[in-house]
């Protein structure tokens, strides 16, 4: 088997890698990175979403509590070639980047290759910058 996954007309190289964070907790700086390679930059980020959201149903050994979490919001936390962020999950320095939007484009959101992305609650994330206590 020749053809892979949407290998079309040769432009592998046009795909992107993308780890993407479960955060389950802002707090307790609970979170999972997971890696996506071969994603189009043309998929909209709301179809990439629930990419991810099937995939982490079976993932072999996420556990539980990650699969089940309710994601709803994703933002860009670190790109290649940028500064790191000293904050474990998250930081809340970088209010100039807005949540992903579900009709752009990854590549619009300004995604490249091995782009980081937070995928988190919303709600938990508000709260969490109202309140930025990290619990040990």
């Amino acid at each position: 088997m020749s053809a892979g996954a949407g290998s079309h007309s040769g432009d592998m190289s046009a795909e992107v890698t993308i780890t993407v964070r479960l955060v389950r907790s802002f707090e307790y700086r609970n979170f999972k990175p997971v890696v996506f390679q071969h994603v189009p930059p043309e998929l909209r980020v709301g179809d990439f979403i629930q990419r991810v959201l099937t995939d982490i149903e079976t993932r072999p050994g996420l556990p539980p509590p990650f699969r089940k979490h309710q994601y709803d919001a994703m933002k860009i936390i670190h790109q290649a070639h940028g500064a790191k962020t000293n904050d474990l999950v998250m930081s809340l320095d970088d209010q100039d980047k807005p949540l992903l939007k579900e009709s752009e484009t990854l590549r619009e959101a300004g995604i490249t290759n091995e782009t980081e992305l937070a995928f988190f609650r919303k709600a938990d994330y508000e709260a969490f910058k109202a309140n930025p206590q990290m619990a040990w």
